[in-house]
């Protein structure tokens, strides 16, 4: 066997399996009734237009109707004319069924039926060929051994013929005989379940065998639209040390670059965190805009609002921002929480630095953790992306709320704080009968900083400020501050 792969032209299932099926191997694709079994095997029958051309792909269908084959790909606009569809599946009409008095059910049928699959084979000579479905063919045989013996000699004829062969079945039954897995070189689960948060459907797929290559393990999402089955690989970020470089990333604000003693470094991760109205979303625009000003392209995912109104409030604050968003400079993404699956995400942002994004702002953490709650605990998801994305020395800012507006002091409610190469606290504290924003730095991983309180201004007159070190007075983290003597 040569170590040529053959595309399955499903998004995302090539990088799975390292670069695509290996011909002439038969993988047993398992799934429960809805799925998506059928529409993968004909997406990846689809996906060849020269095997197509040369009459090389084949359908053998042992249930549904040909012509139900065609009116279920009608959304997706596909034309199934190409594919040489063999119908083995029962006419429905009464008068066609036979009843056996002499031999049982199985003896004569099943010999019937896996001829005529042979006979089909050995008629078309296809390259590619999808058997839907295998389990109904184990439910022909007299016993499991019988089954088992059948296909194996199914699989090694493909193999000798250099056939791939994708065979349908249900994993019900694939759990009460767990030795049919060894009968063949693969098998690919699709797993679908609720989420009980959401209440929608989850879509997985897995490779639970592959011999002869490795393979990306674990459970991978994967969605069905109008255009087929796209798959998001979950993909283990290496922690690669980063290069480091002599530049920081500057907010434009004198009173905060002069707190971080000239800025962030390049290529580090920032959390912004602070309760809600404390100026987070504002500060991590303010740095979007003044990278913008330098020509340095950037993306805010933003989980809780829209364009206009992060346009709007940016706007009222003096931020020019929408010239650069006409350019392209400054990118906005409006992010469902209960939309997205955690490699989705990722895979968005791999694509946005193949344009030469500089700098990721994640806006906020607590719609990012909704996204992640289904797939696992939020610290190995936001780890994983901050690996990929140190690994690429771009600059992350990521806003956290804490739910407290005063007292009770915590960097944030999801234990993320050790990632952060810096950490600035926004608070509020009420002060001579009036409130207002306080910024501190409580970490700076790679320089110096000002280790002091000062004032956060927000208005609308004079956009952010930040003022001198607040002097005179203890207990400012606390929300109440006392004036010292």
């Amino acid at each position: 066997m040569n170590g040529k792969r053959i595309s399955t032209g499903i998004p995302g299932l090539d990088i799975i399996l390292q670069g695509g099926f290996m011909p002439g191997y038969s993988y047993l694709l398992a799934g429960s009734t809805g799925s998506g079994k059928t529409i993968l095997s004909l997406q990846w029958l689809l996906s060849d237009e020269k095997l197509l051309n040369d009459g090389k792909c084949q359908y053998i269908t042992l249930a549904e109707r040909a012509g139900e084959l065609h009116a279920n790909v009608d959304s997706f606009g596909w034309s199934l004319d190409k594919i040489d569809i063999v119908d083995l599946s029962p006419s429905g009409k009464p008068g066609d069924v036979e009843e056996y008095t002499v031999f049982s059910p199985s003896e004569v049928e099943l010999s019937t039926t896996w001829k005529a699959i042979y006979d089909a084979i050995e008629k078309k000579k296809p390259e590619k060929v999808v058997i839907d479905s295998v389990t109904l063919l184990s439910y022909l045989s007299t016993d499991d051994y019988q089954f088992r013996k059948h296909l194996l000699v199914f699989v090694n004829y493909l193999k000798s013929i250099k056939c791939t062969a994708l065979l349908l079945y249900d994993p019900t039954e694939m759990d009460k005989d767990a030795s049919l897995a060894l009968s063949v070189d693969a098998v690919l689960y699709l797993d679908r379940t609720l989420s009980q948060s959401r209440v929608i459907d989850l879509r997985m797929i897995e490779i639970q065998k592959l011999r002869g290559s490795g393979y990306l393990s674990g459970l991978h999402p994967m969605r069905i639209t109008n255009e087929g089955i796209t798959i998001y690989p979950h993909i283990i970020e290496k922690d690669v040390p980063p290069a480091l470089r002599d530049e920081v990333l500057t907010s434009g604000i004198t009173g905060l670059d002069d707190l971080l003693k000239g800025g962030l470094e390049v290529g580090t991760n920032t959390l912004i965190t602070g309760p809600a109205g404390a100026g987070k979303s504002t500060l991590g625009m303010q740095y979007l805009l003044s990278e913008a000003r330098k020509g340095n392209s950037s993306v805010l995912y933003a989980f809780e609002e829209h364009e206009p109104f992060i346009v709007k409030r940016a706007e009222n604050l003096g931020m020019d921002i929408r010239p650069y968003i006409d350019n392209g400079i400054i990118k906005i993404v409006f992010v469902n929480p209960l939309d997205l699956f955690p490699d989705e995400l990722l895979l968005k942002i791999r694509n946005e630095l193949k344009r030469g994004v500089k700098t990721v702002v994640l806006d906020s953490m607590r719609g990012f953790n909704i996204s992640m709650e289904q797939f696992g605990n939020i610290l190995t998801h936001t780890q994983n992306l901050i690996n990929f994305l140190k690994s690429k020395q771009v600059n992350v800012i990521i806003i956290n709320e804490m739910e407290a507006i005063t007292g009770d002091l915590r960097l944030t409610d999801y234990g993320i704080s050790y990632i952060a190469d810096n950490v600035l606290l926004l608070r509020f504290a009420e002060l001579d009968g009036r409130i207002i924003r306080l910024i501190s730095c409580m970490k700076k991983r790679l320089g110096e900083y000002e280790p002091e309180l000062r004032e956060l201004i927000i208005s609308n007159e004079k956009g952010i400020q930040v003022g001198d070190k607040l002097e005179g007075f203890s207990g400012l983290l606390s929300g109440t501050p006392i004036k010292n003597r």
